[in-house]
C-alpha cells in the first residue's frame, strides 16, 4: 500500500504507521518464552519460572521492547517507501481511531532540504598568502635558546631587569582589605614574557633583593577574576631573590643539541626555514579554508532542519563539559552550560555540512587515494620517524575517516576558489602567525 506522507510545514513531515495487534501480541509471547528459559526467581529452578510470573515481573519491558523495535521498522519501511531521506528521529504518538485488530501510530519527522548552490562566480573571495622572512628565523632562534637558558643570581648591588626570573612575596589590598588570591609568598615568574599584568611587571624592574615597594595597579575590566575587574588594588612586594638570564651560544653544541647532524648556523637556519614554512602553509590554508566556506554559505539557499541543530547542539555542550572536566573542573557533567549560547555556532556547522556535501556530490570532489596518500606523508613530516606515522594513519579506519574530511574540505576549498572573485592579499608572517 502507498504511504501517505503528509506536509506540515518547510522540512515537517508525518506519516500514519500500522501494527497488527496479532503480530504484536505474538512476538511479545515469544521473547517471554526465551526469556523464561534463563530467568531466576525465588522458589523457582532455573527455567521453570511460571509464564505467569514471568509476564508479570517482565511483560511490560518486552512488551515496550517489541513495540519499538516493530515501529522503527514500520517507520523505515515506510520512509524507504515513500523514498525520504529522515533527518533526526522521529516523534512517536498513538492514534485512538486505529482501524480493528491495528495499533496505529504517528510519526512526525523531517527530512533533509533541498540545497540550491549559487553562483560562485557573484562572490569575492580574499585569499592571503606568507612568507618565511629572515626576522621570523631570527625570533625562532631566540625562541629555541630561551627554552635552554640557564639562570644565576644577580649581584646584590644591581636592580632586576627584563628577561631576570624575581622571586617575590607580595599583598594586594582593595580599599585596604585583602583579596582571594592577592597574596603570595615566594612567588617566582620571569620579567618581561607577559606572565603578570603589565603594570606589576614594570614595578618591579629596577628592584633589588631585599628591598620592598607599594604601587598601585588597575585591574583591566576583563580581568578573568571577576570579584577584582575594573578596580585598583594597592601591592606591596618584596624582592627575594633576582637572578638573571644566560642563554646559550649558538655554537656547535648548541645546535646539535637540537637534534641537527651537521652543527652549522646555517643548517640551524635552513631546518627553522622548513619547520615554519611547513606551519605557515597550515595556517593559510586554514584561513583560506575558512574564506572559501564563508563564500559557499552566502550564495546557498536551504531550510536547516531542526533536529539537527539540536543534535548538533547536544554534541557541543558535551564537548564543552569534557573540556572542563579536563581542566580538572569538578562535577563538569553537572555545571549549568546554557544550550542557546552555542546555536548560532551549530546552525553554521549544520549548514555548512549540507551545503558542502552537495557540493561534493554534484562536483565529484570526493577524496582520492592519492590524495590521502599524500595528505598523510605531509602530516607524517613533522615527526621524527615520519613511515611510523604513516602506518599509523593507515591502520586506523576512524583517523582515516577524519583525514578523508580534511582532503574533501581542501577539494571544496579549491573548487571555491577556482570559481569566485579572487581578491589575493599578503599578509606578515607575524600577523599570520597570531590570527
Amino acid at each position: 500500500m502507498a504511504v501517505t506522507v503528509e506536509t506540515l510545514e518547510k522540512l515537517e513531515r508525518r506519516i500514519t504507521l500500522t501494527i497488527p495487534a496479532q503480530a504484536l501480541n505474538s512476538e511479545v509471547e515469544s521473547r517471554l518464552k526465551k526469556l523464561s528459559r534463563t530467568v531466576k526467581a525465588d522458589g523457582f529452578r532455573p527455567g521453570k519460572v511460571p509464564m505467569s510470573v514471568v509476564a508479570q515481573r517482565y511483560g511490560w519491558s518486552v512488551q515496550n521492547e517489541v513495540m519499538n523495535d516493530q515501529i522503527g521498522q514500520a517507520f523505515a519501511s515506510a520512509a524507504n517507501e515513500a523514498q525520504l531521506r529522515v533527518a533526526g528521529i522521529p516523534k512517536v504518538t498513538p492514534k485512538e481511531d486505529a482501524p480493528e485488530g491495528q495499533l496505529a501510530f504517528d510519526a512526525t519527522f523531517e527530512v533533509y532540504p533541498e540545497v540550491k548552490l549559487g553562483d560562485l562566480a557573484t562572490v569575492e573571495v580574499e585569499r592571503v598568502t606568507s612568507e618565511v622572512t629572515d626576522a621570523a628565523i631570527d625570533r625562532t632562534v631566540d625562541i629555541l635558546r630561551k627554552q635552554r637558558r640557564t639562570f644565576a643570581q644577580r649581584p646584590a648591588a644591581e636592580g632586576a631587569a627584563e628577561g631576570d626570573r624575581i622571586t617575590i612575596d607580595f599583598e594586594g589590598k582593595i580599599d585596604g582589605e585583602p583579596f582571594d588570591g592577592g597574596k603570595a609568598e615566594g612567588f617566582q615568574f620571569l620579567i618581561g614574557e607577559g606572565q603578570m599584568l603589565e603594570q606589576f611587571d614594570k614595578a618591579v624592574r629596577g628592584m633589588k633583593v631585599g628591598e620592598s615597594k607599594t604601587f598601585p595597579l588597575q585591574f583591566p575590566e576583563d580581568y578573568h577574576g571577576k570579584d577584582v575587574a575594573g578596580k585598583e588594588a594597592d601591592f606591596l612586594v618584596t624582592a627575594k631573590k633576582i637572578e638573571a638570564q644566560h642563554l646559550p651560544e649558538v655554537d656547535e653544541a648548541f645546535i646539535k643539541s637540537l637534534g641537527l647532524a651537521e652543527g652549522t648556523v646555517e643548517a640551524l637556519r635552513a631546518d627553522v626555514k622548513k619547520n615554519l614554512e611547513r606551519e605557515v602553509k597550515f595556517r593559510v590554508l586554514a584561513k583560506n579554508k575558512a574564506a572559501a566556506m564563508d563564500a559557499l554559505i552566502k550564495v546557498a539557499e536551504l531550510d536547516l532542519p531542526k533536529a539537527l541543530i539540536e543534535s548538533e547542539t547536544e554534541r557541543l555542550v558535551a564537548s564543552a563539559r569534557e573540556d572542563l572536566k579536563q581542566r580538572g573542573m569538578k562535577d563538569a557533567d553537572k555545571a549549568p552550560i546554557p544550550t542557546e549560547i552555542f546555536t548560532p555556532q551549530a546552525e553554521r556547522r549544520v549548514r555548512l555540512g549540507l551545503v558542502v556535501a552537495e557540493l561534493v556530490k554534484v562536483n565529484n570532489l570526493q577524496a582520492k587515494p592519492e590524495q590521502l596518500q599524500a595528505h598523510i606523508e605531509e602530516l607524517s613530516q613533522s615527526y621524527e620517524k615520519p613511515a611510523d606515522v604513516v602506518r599509523w594513519y593507515l591502520s586506523d579506519r576512524q583517523r582515516m575517516a577524519e583525514v578523508e574530511a580534511v582532503v574533501i574540505e581542501n577539494n571544496v576549498a579549491e573548487h571555491v576558489l577556482a570559481n569566485a572573485k579572487v581578491v589575493d592579499k599578503a599578509l606578515p608572517f607575524d600577523e599570520l602567525m597570531t590570527a
